[in-house]
């Protein structure tokens, strides 16, 4: 057992660790050979450029030689700080700055449950006795002494831990309520300021029924004129598409190496490059590698082409799936919170997601095995819970030595050698179980995909929910109850419900030595970690040396990504059940916890400005979760509690504890009621204000033209992007031409012709009504992977300013800047490359 002393070494230790990273990371962020790789966010943006272009130095184009900016290395942290949160959601988005209110949040419940704690219960627990009542069996620590099993069985001052358990549950409450109303409140206005977006117009229809004699596109195109006459305006057929978008992806592949080398014979005109036509360009006969790659993308051209013409022929590639578009928001708010049919698993109706965060590929699937694809995986998911230990524990079980020389006896002379026995006893068993950690997060994802979800916000909070799971189960109650899930589950199905609080209970003061020194290794270290972001950096330069052939091969490595809710939200709610449950059984946890909180509040700040690129926008659609399950924290806290003093044989106070979850249920009720139609309908008297002022601002625009592509699968965009010199133009007002396959396109349109000056062979006609001009880069009337257009207004202007001495200089710039170098501003040159 772990003391008081064990507790400062280790925190020793990690606060050392912690150090350690954020003055690598002070040294790193200011080399310009990082410089991608600590500022990723603003080269995306097109607002920063690489002070290694254009550098006369050879050695400053890797080492920063400015002096000065080594003694101004904290800079980052009032950097982080500076920007207001209305700025953040204009650089960054509403999803990033309400991750962000969950650190506040945690800082707002922790801080005065924390120096309550401490100052009442700690006395409380110290001065009550010296825990000689316990089992001579169990192993007592200084930690013990803090916490509530130093208190005497049957005591009266039992009622200060009831009476504070009551205080932090509503100081919890009242704190939730008051982010959950502003959380809303900051949705609503977010909505309310963004510009004409295409998703504030669109429902996505599925289960669409097959009519005789109708194609699916004619179908929802009556039933729409029909249902709504007013505001129905116009729709985007569906088409399973998934072989032609691995067509695209190996194309985009060979044209990189077509890139690579016309850049490489730009260079050295004199030597012509050339290619093995063999695996992986190390075998085969060796020809002209630009011709060779020219001729695999004519290859390519035309086996799309001759898919496309598949897709567009073949019946059975239309989905029972549309994109159905109205005149104004309000008409899309009827259409999509309401039942449109008596048969209500057919003409089922829901919000667009917003263009780049639709997961195309789940469209395909068949809207009747949702259902059943969702059992499968909640069995899946409750076997993975519970029973993961049991593939670690037979790679362990070949670690021992007999075990293995039992299942294989073959390999004893190998086993027998010192080395390998080594590696088999000391090094395998926790590979394996740090291989299967590592990759769960993977797992779980799939595990989504399979369940059908259509946004990647729906699927990362689904993949967010069961690692929750996960850990509640096997890092939480699986370090409080002794044995594998797998035994924990026979032991709770084995005995009286009422038991399992109880004798959950009796072992949880005993482990806050193991949740403290978890928190300093996970929340301390691994924090320091993440802003240093030493794996991102080893890849980058791996990737630069081996890989990026281009400027496009150059921003893929660039590309740092989104934060990692899947992972950093469970973690977060792991924390605020800890901090939850130990604030009244063993209170000298908290201060920890503040730690993790406001440490992490910090760094995350500096991620969300400079590093990571939100991939989607769902307008703090996650909140309801993250309030959801710190309402269930509460809950386990006051269950636990209760089975606690049971062994303390408190009969006259426990019973003081039956009300509290009761009051915490009705809470989380009315906050639901109260707040989450926010976040899952749209308010109409919202939709119809924005409507009219619309109509004010903006009388004559085209909205058809604006929403007919909106929704097109990005892989027809990506195939007509390969020709940067090709115009092409679209006749909205053809007339309609009898085909077979006219009805498939995206109604009320037609058909429509592409007319191009002098085309490629192999260009062929996009199945949508959208005008594409292109040039470099593609121009689009709707660009869906383009970051939303909004404007968050705040009480004063966005505007900060940084005041740089790494340059000995004073920089001043507003959301549309970039931020200040770490060096000389520097023309482009080639070097980079």
């Amino acid at each position: 057992m772990a003391t008081l002393g064990d507790i400062g070494v280790s925190a020793f230790i990690n606060i050392v660790g912690a150090i350690t990273f954020l003055l690598a990371f002070a040294f790193l962020r200011i080399q310009p050979v990082n410089d991608r790789v600590y500022f990723p966010k603003w080269y995306l943006s097109g607002q920063r450029t690489s002070p290694r272009r254009g550098s006369g130095n050879f050695v400053g184009k890797f080492v920063n030689l400015n002096c000065w900016t080594y003694f101004t290395f904290l800079n980052w942290m009032p950097q982080a700080l500076r920007m207001t949160e209305a700025e953040i959601i204009n650089h960054a988005g509403l999803d990033s700055a309400a991750f962000l209110r969950i650190y506040i949040l945690g800082l707002k419940i922790f801080v005065p449950m924390t120096v309550l704690a401490l100052l009442i219960l700690i006395p409380v627990n110290v001065s009550s006795g010296t825990l000689f009542f316990l089992k001579k069996e169990l192993v007592l620590s200084d930690i013990d002494r803090l916490s509530i099993s130093n208190v005497r069985p049957k005591s009266i001052r039992f009622f200060y831990h009831i009476g504070l358990e009551y205080l932090f549950t509503f100081w919890t409450c009242y704190i939730l309520y008051k982010e959950y109303n502003y959380v809303a409140s900051m949705r609503l206005k977010f909505l309310a300021s963004q510009r004409r977006r295409a998703e504030q117009f669109t429902v996505v229809v599925r289960n669409i029924p097959h009519v005789s004699g109708c194609s699916i596109s004619d179908t929802v195109d009556q039933y729409f004129k029909r249902n709504h006459p007013n505001e129905y305006l116009c729709h985007q057929a569906v088409y399973n598409a998934n072989k032609f978008a691995r067509l695209v992806r190996q194309r985009d592949r060979v044209q990189n190496w077509l890139d690579y080398y016309q850049l490489k014979y730009e260079r050295h005109p004199n030597k012509k490059p050339t290619t093995k036509t063999g695996c992986l360009g190390l075998c085969g006969k060796r020809v002209d590698a630009i011709e060779y790659y020219k001729q695999q993308i004519m290859s390519f051209d035309k086996r799309m082409a001759l898919e496309q013409e598949k897709i567009l022929k073949d019946s059975k590639s239309l989905l029972p799936v549309a994109f159905v578009s109205f005149r104004s928001r309000w008409g899309a708010a009827v259409c999509a919170q309401t039942t449109q049919s008596k048969n209500p698993t057919l003409w089922l109706t829901n919000w667009a997601p917003e263009p780049r965060d639709i997961y195309w590929r789940n469209l395909a699937i068949p809207f009747v095995s949702l259902s059943i694809r969702k059992l499968v995986i909640s069995l899946s998911v409750f076997a993975l819970v519970f029973f993961y230990m049991i593939p670690i524990a037979f790679v362990q079980s070949l670690a021992n030595l007999e075990g293995l020389e039992r299942v294989a006896p073959f390999l004893r002379p190998v086993i027998e050698l010192k080395f390998i026995k080594s590696f088999l006893q000391g090094f395998l068993p926790g590979l394996a179980l740090k291989i299967f950690l590592y990759i769960l997060p993977a797992v779980l994802m799939i595990m989504s995909k399979i369940e059908g979800h259509i946004a990647l916000s729906a699927l990362e909070r689904r993949t967010a929910a069961k690692y929750y799971y996960f850990m509640l189960v096997n890092v939480f109650l699986g370090s409080i109850v002794t044995g594998t899930a797998f035994q924990q589950l026979h032991a709770f199905l084995h005995q009286s419900p009422t038991q399992i609080p109880r004798n959950i209970g009796e072992t949880i003061p005993s482990k806050a030595t193991f949740f403290i020194t978890y928190i300093m290794v996970d929340g301390w270290a691994a924090i320091a970690g993440e802003i240093l972001r030493l794996k991102p950096l080893v890849i980058f330069h791996l990737k630069n040396m081996f890989l990026v052939k281009t400027e496009r091969d150059r921003d893929k490595a660039t590309n740092p990504g989104s934060v990692d809710f899947p992972e950093t939200l469970p973690s977060l709610q792991l924390y605020f059940l800890l901090g939850i449950v130990y604030a009244v059984v063993t209170p000298i946890l908290l201060p920890f916890i503040l730690v993790f909180f406001a440490f992490a509040y910090l760094v995350y700040r500096h991620q969300i400005i400079n590093v990571y690129d939100q991939q989607y926008e769902s307008a703090a659609a996650f909140w309801p979760h993250v309030h959801s399950r710190i309402i269930a924290s509460l809950l386990i806290s006051q269950l636990l509690l209760m089975g606690l003093l049971s062994t303390k044989k408190a009969a006259n106070s426990t019973p003081f504890l039956v009300a509290l979850p009761i009051l915490t249920l009705s809470f989380h009720k009315y906050c639901k009621y109260r707040f989450e139609p926010a976040f899952r309908k749209y308010p109409l008297e919202e939709a119809m204000e924005k409507d009219e002022l619309d109509k004010t601002t903006e009388p004559d625009i085209n909205l058809k033209s604006y929403l007919a592509d909106a929704y097109l699968h990005p892989i027809f965009r990506s195939f007509e992007e390969q020709y940067e010199s090709v115009k092409v133009r679209v006749d909205k007002q053809q007339t309609h031409i009898a085909a077979p396959i006219t009805s498939e396109l995206s109604s009320p349109s037609p058909p429509h012709h592409v007319s191009a000056p002098s085309p490629p062979q192999n260009v062929h006609h996009i199945p949508s009504q959208y005008a594409y001009y292109l040039s470099s880069p593609p121009q689009y009337s709707y660009t869906s992977n383009s970051p939303p257009n909004y404007v968050y207004h705040s009480t004063s202007p966005p505007h900060y300013s940084y005041h740089n001495e790494e340059l000995q200089s004073h920089y001043t710039y507003h959301n549309e800047d970039r931020p200040p170098h770490y060096g000389s501003h520097y023309g482009y040159h080639n070097e980079e490359l």
